[in-house]
């Protein structure tokens, strides 16, 4: 007996049937990321960070300065002859097809003639070092022809401007019910866009290979569909093409299509001088050329009981699209299914356009669309209760959905009926613990005495669908190899970009073979590996890959038990792989020692798995279906403190609750909703896109685009799990956590109203749009101060 299995010997368990989830377990536990070590001694590595190859060469990309224009004429004489430039690229020298856009063709890779944005990607200059290509693109001499620009979604939706036909969802009929209804509401709401501000910026490095082949290392949260546009640019097939992904410095829904620009200027430079080039984005380029979180402007109407029921809502929601399609279709189609939130409506029209804009093609953003549709609802159920002087949460609880078992309330406005409904337990529980009644009456306290300075509380609610809305995207691939040693190899189709979902899916692997997870190791993704992935995007990353993964260590575990069975002349169903050994009855086997004896009578140690999410199905012309496996719940408390002389404010407690299901890792889960709470309350709080008169997009830099920090954090900040379990068969019954938590920070920006509403003896509802900055919080506090004037 070697040294390992003296280690990872343990003592049969007593009842040989028992399974892997209650004889010992890897999953459910807090074990720490599995590049933790490496990310704090700085040896973890990025894709700037792969030793160069011999000759390569760096890329750098010229920008419009034109939101709308054609181009007359360009003169690259003093770029060609700048100093270390080897080449100029235009899209004249694209062998394929010139476009990158993930579902409708229009958005090319190079501008052809039309620019289209203020930074628009026109030509490729390559050189020596990063530093000459960017120098040599400023020398360029372009003459422009203007063209008219439409700059918001509100002269859009003006001017019909779109980049596809607008959406339209109904239940019921709200006007009759509008017509019926004891109180009627209707306003405004503006929500900005957010950037992405992942601390990797956008980078590929193509290598040429035999035969037309092209390894692509690429920072993507969909190396597939890097691997088709690279290969449609190039005008080959896609086996030449490989795109490979160890990790991410944060994705966050930007490197899910806009890394397909990067990845094809890089390709189709290296394949046209057979050299390596590497493509990086600077801070500042990569804030100007990439598409952000669509800002949404909402002109809504409500009706309501004297109660605060909402018998009858509409609402018309018009993004900014940018100048292509991007995503923009299923990000208008999660806000129309997010409207409802967690509340039911019996009479409900949508309205969602996606308006055609002369700026950033904005793209795929943590919660992607559903913190947009959900946070529409949030501020009309605010209203009611300021109009009928009631405490919002009691509003918010009075239109939830039913109970599971109360038929009538449980069904969506699209037709799915919802069965794991927690929002009533969980708001009770955190109505409770974070003692929002006693609070609520010492702010109103504190309000009273305090002039300048006023609190604001709020809690709201969260309920997050979790699945693609496209159905076929809804399914995964996973290799997994077992090695002679007892050690073990994943890979899966995954993207890591600090989420975790290398840690979970080795924990479902481990915990699937009953070995430890230190046995287990993920490699990179690779679409040579695992083919025609989906996007780690939707909150679907650890649900799909941990499945599929799960599959393929499944079916080794089946054939190691036949074997251990018909070596002991037992039942391969007895046969129980727990703490890195098997056990039968009294005979045991270390793990490796099995993985030996197997390899040695031919018994195959590797297994491919797949997983597609059942019962999915979705209409999008009746804008109907079953779109998603599951809801996720939260919620969240905030207190807030309100300069009113100068619109500053802090964050004094957060308090927030979050339904993980059967988490996989509490850790990890519990820092994803810490981060998506800071995250999302930056999105309504602090980070403003602005954009001047030209078009040009003034907030392009650390210095002028305002990410929280440490000290916008809460020094009270309170996570919690609630306890869960998903009632679908998703990977031992956890639930999602990458999106959802994004929507808990609603409770600041509705806080800071509820603060502001207090100047005014909370008789007026603050018009107040997102994000809430010190600016718009005072313009609101005078706004207020002039309604309490003219009463």
């Amino acid at each position: 007996m070697n040294k390992q299995t003296e280690v990872f010997m343990k003592p049969a368990p007593q009842d040989s049937n028992t399974d892997n989830s209650s004889a010992w377990a890897e999953v459910g536990q807090s074990h720490p990321h599995e590049s933790a070590i490496l990310h704090v001694l700085g040896e973890a590595t990025y894709t700037d960070d792969i030793p160069e190859a011999q000759g390569t060469l760096h890329a750098a990309l010229g920008m419009s300065q034109k939101a709308h224009a054609r181009i007359r004429s360009i003169n690259f004489d003093a770029v060609r002859s700048a100093r270390g430039v080897v080449a100029v690229f235009t899209a004249a020298d694209i062998p394929g097809t010139n476009d990158c856009g993930p579902i409708i063709h229009d958005d090319p890779i190079l501008a052809d003639g039309l620019v289209e944005y203020v930074g628009q990607p026109i030509f490729a200059v390559i050189a020596d070092t990063h530093d000459n290509a960017r120098r040599a693109v400023r020398k360029v001499v372009v003459d422009y022809d203007e063209l008219p620009a439409i700059l918001t979604p509100q002269a859009a939706h003006a001017a019909k401007s779109y980049v596809l036909p607008p959406m339209r969802l109904a239940r019921g009929d709200a006007q009759r019910a509008f017509e019926t209804a004891p109180h009627r509401a209707s306003g405004q709401l503006y929500v900005g866009g957010q950037e992405q501000f992942y601390l990797e910026g956008q980078i590929s490095y193509a290598i040429p290979k035999e035969q037309n082949g092209m390894l692509v290392l690429c920072s993507t949260q969909h190396p597939t569909e890097m691997q088709h546009v690279v290969a449609h640019a190039l005008g080959v097939h896609s086996h030449n093409i490989v795109v490979e992904c160890r990790r991410m410095g944060g994705g966050f829904g930007g490197k899910e299509s806009q890394s397909a620009l990067w990845a094809a200027v890089a390709a189709i430079a290296a394949a046209r001088l057979k050299r390596p080039v590497k493509l990086r984005a600077d801070r500042d380029d990569d804030m100007m050329v990439t598409g952000k979180r669509h800002c949404f402007y909402y002109d809504y109407e409500v009706g309501y009981d004297d109660a605060g029921r909402i018998v009858a809502a509409k609402v018309d929601m018009v993004s900014r699209a940018g100048f292509s399609a991007d995503l923009s279709a299923p990000v208008a189609t999660r806000a129309v299914c997010h409207f409802d939130n967690t509340y039911y409506l019996s009479d409900v029209e949508i309205k969602a356009s996606c308006g055609k804009t002369n700026t950033q093609s904005n793209t795929a953003f943590r919660g992607f669309g559903g913190p947009q549709g959900a946070i529409a609802i949030e501020y009309i159920v605010d209203e009611i209760a300021r109009n009928l002087g009631r405490d919002a949460l009691d509003i918010r609880k009075l239109n939830f959905y039913g109970r599971n078992d109360e038929e009538g309330r449980n069904v969506t406005q699209y037709g799915q009926k919802i069965v794991d409904n927690v929002i009533h337990e969980l708001v009770a529980e955190l109505e409770s613990t974070s003692e929002y009644r006693q609070r609520r009456a010492a702010v109103e306290a504190f309000n009273a005495g305090s002039p300048v300075l006023k609190k604001g509380l709020a809690l709201t609610p969260v309920k997050f669908g979790i699945a693609f809305n496209v159905t076929h995207f809804n399914q995964a691939g996973a290799l997994v190899h077992v090695y002679t040693d007892g050690s073990v190899l994943v890979n899966h189709g995954g993207t890591e970009m600090g989420q975790g979902i290398n840690t979970k899916v080795a924990q479902v692997v481990a915990h699937e073979l009953g070995i430890p997870l230190e046995l287990v190791r993920v490699s990179a993704t690779d679409t040579s590996k695992v083919a025609n992935t989906s996007a780690t995007a939707a909150s679907t990353g650890a649900d799909l890959n941990g499945k599929a993964a799960q599959d393929a260590a499944h079916t080794i575990r089946q054939r190691l038990a036949e074997f251990f069975a018909k070596l002991h002349g037992g039942d391969a169903k007895a046969v129980v792989f727990a703490a890195g050994a098997v056990y039968l009855g009294e005979h045991s086997m270390a793990f490796g020692d099995l993985a030996q004896k197997a390899y040695l009578s031919r018994v195959q140690l590797w297994s491919d798995g797949f997983y597609a999410t059942p019962g999915l199905h979705w209409d999008p012309k009746t804008m109907t279906g079953r779109p998603f496996s599951y809801f996720a719940y939260g919620a969240s408390v905030s207190e807030v403190v309100v300069d009113t002389f100068t619109g500053e404010w802090r964050l004094l407690r957060a308090d927030a609750l979050y339904d993980a299901g059967q988490s996989l890792n509490p850790a990890l889960d519990i820092g994803q909703v810490e981060g998506a709470f800071i995250q999302g309350m930056g999105w309504l709080t602090t980070e403003e896109l602005w954009w001047n008169k030209d078009g040009k997009l003034m907030t392009h830099a650390p210095s002028t685009y305002k990410i929280p920090g440490i000290s916008d954090c809460p020094q009270d900040f309170r996570v919690k799990l609630f306890k869960n379990r998903n009632v679908e068969d998703s990977i031992h019954r956890s639930k999602a956590v990458g999106e959802p938590p994004l929507l808990l920070p609603f409770s600041v920006f509705f806080a800071i109203r509820d603060a502001v509403a207090s100047v005014g003896g909370k008789r007026f509802n603050p018009p107040l749009n997102a994000p809430a900055t010190s600016e718009a919080i005072l313009k609101s506090v005078e706004a207020v101060r002039a309604m309490s004037r003219a009463a």
